[in-house]
């Protein structure tokens, strides 16, 4: 417990000096047409999720290295983004290094070629999908704590991963929320915090779905794969580049539409994923058949609420 006191505290002090560090050297996200928010912020605040990361790494005496060397590559990488915007080959060369990095730590790497390159454009994709979905006061902060709760709350029970690891993140999603879950924020995330983030939960994830043999895992992030893959498809079935900023997210429409605040959006994706969290823990021991029936009832329940959501925003937006 005094462990965890003295992370939370050094993670407070070193968020305070961030922020400042960040005002002088002018790291701020200046909003334009499409973006949610219209005050200049601080960005980059995400970094706290790596210095959690890396307390964990170094108070454990180095555990789980490939993945501490995953998570350090794409955080360098996304941090350089934030402040220069770096071209698509680097970060895409970045996230399949990220992405072989996962595969070695989740003792994959013996597996079949095919299987390999499959498994590395998903993970590339996951990251990307969370990333999309950082556009909210509130939302990566809420979402990563109940999604980590999620896996937590598993742990505990199973003993899949050092539990650290994931209070430690917990503990610096707190931190993260103390300046960014408030009407006009201190800071955001960037792509440091979302990359850093989608990493340590693709870990995770990939972690229990193996020890546990339990595909049910994959709902604990299904309320963002929704909301992001299905606006991603339509964005390409209209041709549109899909890495162009936009405002056609269903949680984008609530803001824009609807006129709900961040907070309130947030706080929805949040504890609906809770909800599916708590499906998760009752039914991660039950058989194939079961856990595949209750995969597929959620995904299409969550599509049809979806389309019906969008479509109904659409013509709101049609009649303005």
């Amino acid at each position: 417990m005094l462990t965890y006191l003295i992370v939370i505290i050094s993670l407070f002090i070193l968020a305070l000096l961030y922020l400042r560090l960040a005002d002088h050297f002018n790291i701020i996200d200046k909003p334009n047409q499409r973006s949610s928010h219209t005050d200049h912020t601080i960005r980059g605040g995400g970094v706290i999720f790596y210095l959690a990361i890396v307390f964990f790494f170094f108070i454990t005496k180095f555990e789980y290295t490939p993945f501490f060397l995953a998570v350090t590559l794409i955080a360098l990488v996304s941090f350089i983004d934030d402040l220069v915007t770096l071209g698509p080959k680097v970060r895409l060369i970045a996230h399949f290094t990220t992405a072989f990095l996962l595969l070695w730590q989740l003792t994959l790497l013996g597996s079949p070629i095919w299987l390999l390159i499959l498994i590395s454009i998903i993970i590339v994709g996951f990251f990307n999908l969370y990333n999309f979905m950082d556009g909210l006061n509130g939302m990566t902060g809420l979402y990563s704590i109940v999604v980590l709760s999620g896996f937590l709350s598993i742990n505990l029970k199973e003993q899949i991963v050092n539990s650290d690891l994931i209070i430690y993140a917990l503990l610096a999603l707190v931190v993260f929320g103390f300046f960014n879950f408030r009407k006009k924020a201190k800071w955001f995330a960037g792509d440091i915090g979302s990359m850093t983030m989608a990493t340590l939960l693709f870990f995770l994830g990939g972690t229990f779905m193996i020890k546990l043999n339990a595909p049910i895992i994959i709902l604990i992030i299904v309320v963002y794969g929704i909301d992001s893959t299905i606006t991603i498809f339509l964005r390409m079935l209209r041709k549109e580049k899909i890495t162009e900023a936009h405002r056609h997210h269903l949680y984008q429409k609530f803001v824009d539409v609807a006129k709900w605040n961040h907070l309130k959006v947030s706080a929805l994706y949040a504890l609906i994923q809770l909800l599916i969290n708590i499906l998760i823990y009752f039914f991660y021991t039950a058989d194939w058949a079961v856990q595949f029936s209750i995969i597929f009832s959620v995904i299409i329940i969550f599509l049809l609420i979806y389309f019906f959501a969008i479509n109904h925003y659409k013509k709101i937006e049609n009649n303005i």
